[in-house]
């Protein structure tokens, strides 16, 4: 059995999903870290920006971010600055055109890029010399995480902890299609929208906008752009072939998965019981409240509790490679 009880108590005027994920996106301050950026090339001369917080430790934690963030944002900065201090190395990786520049090349990221990730993971292996490296994914990222651990069975990861994550695609593309979830879905399409128009100057026979603005929801979205670009059949397809869901049984170093229960941009199955249940790998903890990559908590270490969490199970699950 690896579903454990969650300790986190949500102030009390935070218990409302949509109050704690707004909260914690529009109204928390980080200060960005001091990083040092690497830029690696990819296999078909695209490019992924690493942004780097070293303190000189042997230990190396991999941050991925969530869908249309990058490693600017306070989920982001914040589980940094907790790593640090928890005696951490860091490295912060912006998927494809999230890092401020238009990527290269025809595709983008999307929630199934587990193949950057992988990249990212051989760049460390080959440049550097940890003793552990550790992964840690928010939202799309934690869909990404969970999907690289799955395909990659004998890797060189020690452990991993992901929060927020949309494991079951469809569901959860439907659950973001609801009425009550409009300003979320409206928010993704707007800053999607950007990165066509930066993509459509790069490759003006192939992208088009016409008709954008009738798009209400990520199923329309995924069928115009993300199948056809990233060489899915439509976006049944993309989320059959993406979704973590699928490969959580396969994973086989300690993993925890950390989805509030008021998530609003979670559906039913996104909270793998039974997958979990089976496995002596990965735990599932699932707070009653928290929202999306929420989990605030005031305190004198501005921390929030999921990145004393997720510090606590790094620490306490290490697998030396």
């Amino acid at each position: 059995m690896t579903i454990l009880n969650s300790k986190y108590n949500a102030p009390g005027f935070l218990k409302s999903g949509h109050v704690q994920t707004i909260y914690s996106s529009m109204f928390r301050k980080i200060d960005i870290p001091n990083y040092v950026r690497e830029r690696i090339e990819t296999v078909e001369e695209d490019f992924l920006d690493l942004d780097w917080s070293k303190i000189g430790s042997g230990k190396l934690v991999i941050i991925s971010h969530g869908l249309e963030g990058n490693t600017n944002r306070p989920y982001v900065t914040g589980m940094v600055r907790e790593l640090n201090n928890s005696g951490f190395d860091v490295l912060a990786w912006n998927f494809r055109s999230c890092s401020g520049e238009i990527n290269k090349v025809l595709r983008f990221y999307h929630s199934g890029s587990s193949d950057d990730l992988e990249t990212v993971i051989e760049h460390v292996n080959k440049d550097y010399n940890y003793n552990t490296i550790s992964l840690v994914g928010f939202s799309m990222g934690g869909n990404v995480t969970l999907k690289y651990l799955g395909e990659n069975i004998r890797n060189k990861i020690s452990n991993a902890v992901v929060i927020s994550v949309p494991c079951d695609l469809k569901s959860s593309s439907e659950e973001l299609s609801r009425k009550r979830n409009w300003i979320y879905m409206k928010r993704f399409l707007l800053k999607l929208k950007k990165k066509l128009l930066a993509k459509k100057e790069l490759y003006p026979n192939k992208i088009s906008l016409e008709g954008f603005n009738k798009i209400k929801n990520f199923k329309t979205y995924d069928d115009i752009y993300t199948a056809p670009i990233h060489g899915f059949k439509n976006a049944e397809d993309y989320w059959a072939k993406c979704s973590s869901i699928n490969l959580i049984s396969d994973i086989q170093i300690p993993t925890l998965i950390i989805n509030a229960l008021d998530d609003p941009f979670l559906s039913g199955s996104c909270y793998p019981f039974n997958e979990t249940e089976e496995s002596e790998a990965v735990f599932l903890e699932t707070p009653k409240h928290g929202g999306h990559v929420g989990f605030v908590d005031f305190n004198n270490a501005g921390s929030f509790w999921s990145e004393r969490r997720a510090v606590e199970f790094l620490n306490n699950s290490m697998r030396v490679k």
